[in-house]
């Protein structure tokens, strides 16, 4: 069931728009963020050196701070901003899916979480598309392991269906 609400272009549909007006209240309020983001769905342009693309993970936190903030732009259905990366600070515009962004972070701590993925993802597959990735990405900060257990527990009586 969880994987069907998550993957409904409803549901993707109203992620979007969260994701995008609590990047518009950041960007209008002056408050540096980081984006944690699904690389499956990023492109730089100039494309990224080997060495410093070898060095990125599957999931990336991309600082939005300084320059970067000030290049941020977000289109109908992407974002983009520029970026120095490695020693040699080489420029890059960073583009992807507004929902590419699995967390928007400030200070340190997620503000908003994405469990949506961009449609038409390339490793969706027949058994709950995307749900796996996206739990991954939310489980792969520490302090949203109590999410899971917070699931996990039983629902009060009055909650349970038959």
């Amino acid at each position: 069931m969880i994987a069907n609400m998550v993957n409904s272009s409803e549901f993707r549909e109203m992620m979007e728009r969260h994701l995008k007006e609590m990047m518009l209240y950041l960007l209008e309020s002056d408050t540096p963020f980081g984006l944690l983001c699904n690389l499956e769905y990023v492109r730089f342009d100039p494309p990224l050196p080997p060495e410093l693309s070898e060095q990125l993970n599957n999931i990336t936190l991309f600082m939005i701070a300084g320059y970067t903030f000030e290049s941020f732009e977000i289109e109908e259905h992407l974002l983009s901003f520029e970026a120095g990366f490695g020693p040699q600070n080489f420029g890059s515009v960073v583009s992807m899916p507004t929902l590419a962004v699995l967390q928007v972070v400030v200070e340190e701590t997620p503000i908003l979480i994405n469990m949506a993925l961009p449609p038409a993802h390339p490793a969706e597959s027949k058994e709950e598309p995307g749900v796996k990735s996206s739990l991954e990405a939310l489980l792969s900060n520490p302090e949203n392991r109590r999410f899971l257990k917070e699931a996990r527990k039983e629902p009060p009586e009055s909650e349970k269906r038959d």
